[in-house]
Formats: structure tokens, sequence, C-alpha cells
């Protein structure tokens, strides 16, 4: 049986600064952010399993990323917890605002791979995740592919 690609879309809206950097984006703001996830495997061929000719239901893999990525990331404001940004994530959380500390600087190619973890993690072991693409302006994205983290 042929191994197929199976893709599917989201959106979140997230907010982020970035540390140290020399540009605009040291500042706090948010981008609306749109992430494909594509994995690969083999359809079922048991014609009796009631997911026949499927790689994986669009449901199920909706179910993961929506729980590991989404529900996580959208309207929260990210921070690297290795910054003097803890102070403002500690205010924000104080007045209410959800904030998220991770242990990286929070740019779309130090997010592709947090997401690429966290979703590998939850497919199941006949399915596996093959790139992610994340999409933070319109002419703006960082890839992450299996293949070249091997």
């Amino acid at each position: 049986m042929s191994n197929i690609r199976i893709t599917k879309q989201f959106s979140f809206e997230t907010g982020h600064a970035l540390y140290g950097y020399d540009g605009k984006c040291k500042n706090v703001h948010g981008h609306s952010y749109k992430l494909s996830v594509t994995v690969i495997g083999t359809p079922i061929t048991d014609t009796t399993h009631v997911k026949f000719g499927m790689v994986i239901d669009f449901s199920d893999l909706k179910k993961i990323v929506k729980e590991e990525i989404v529900d996580v990331f959208d309207h929260a404001t990210v921070f690297n917890k290795n910054t003097p940004h803890v102070e403002l994530a500690k205010e924000l959380k104080n007045r209410g605002h959800n904030v998220l500390l991770v242990n990286y600087q929070p740019t779309s190619e130090m997010m592709v791979i947090d997401f690429s973890n966290k979703i590998s993690k939850r497919l199941p072991s006949h399915i596996k995740l093959h790139s992610l693409k994340l999409q933070e302006t319109e002419t703006s994205f960082a890839e992450w592919y299996a293949s070249d983290n091997a």
C-alpha cells in the first residue's frame, strides 16, 4: 500500500516579543499564525474498520493539534522564560492575561520545533509527522521536515 500524506490547517492568534533582538520584534506584538500539519502513513485496508481508507481521521488529527498547540497558544503571549521578560510576564499574569513562558526564543523557527515534538508524541505509532509549516505573516514562514531531522 502506498504512503499518503494528509495535511490539516489551523490558525491562531499569538503575541510575543524577542528579547535582545535588534529590530521591531523586540517589542510585544502579535501574529495571525497559520499552521499546516502534514502526517504520513498508509490508508487502513481493513474493510470492516470504521476508518477504512483513511491514513488518520482528520478529526483525530485536529483533536491532537488543538489540544497541544491551538488551545494553548491562541490568544496567549509567549516569552522566553530565561530573559527579563519574566517580570513582564508576571505582571501580565497578575492582570489576568494568558502568558506562556517557554525555554526558547519564541521565533517561528523555534516554535515549529516545539510544535513538532508535541504533535509527534501524540500521533498513533503507525502515523509519522512529515512536516509543519508555521506562517507568521502573509510572506514569512518556517518549515520543519522529519527528513531534515532524522
